[in-house]
């Protein structure tokens, strides 16, 4: 009985490892599909949104951004910091959702900088 009890564990990990590698193999192609359809600029990109955490597209739902614009950061970030402020009964979860949003617009803004500085600095042939 122990020996039957003992092969069905053993088949049981098995499948359930092989299901593991083959997910893990698949989310591999994957980011590794999006990271060659981003191109030179979106590796630098796909950088800042491993180190802030939140994608491009999630930074500008939070801050209701439609196009990058510092002004417009700056203002839609002062407005939600405030109101979400933990003194006027606001969440500090959500505030420090506001300031990561800013930072990787931020972070945007200057890999964009960097890229129209790249380009301009190519000499014409």
């Amino acid at each position: 009985m122990a020996k039957y009890l003992a092969q069905i564990i053993v088949m049981g990990v098995q499948v359930v490892g092989r299901a593991f590698a083959r997910a893990l193999r698949q989310e591999f192609a994957a980011s590794q599909a999006a990271a060659d359809a981003r191109g030179r600029a979106g590796h630098q990109s796909a950088a800042a949104s491993n180190l802030s955490g939140l994608s491009l597209q999630e930074a500008q739902q939070i801050l209701n951004i439609s196009k990058l614009s510092r002004e417009e950061i700056q203002k839609n970030f002062d407005h939600l910091f405030k109101v979400n402020d933990k003194s006027v009964g606001g969440s500090f979860y959500l505030q420090s959702k506001v300031v990561r949003a800013k930072e990787r617009l931020d972070e945007e803004l200057k890999i964009q900088a960097q890229d129209e500085n790249e380009k301009r600095q190519k000499p014409k042939t």
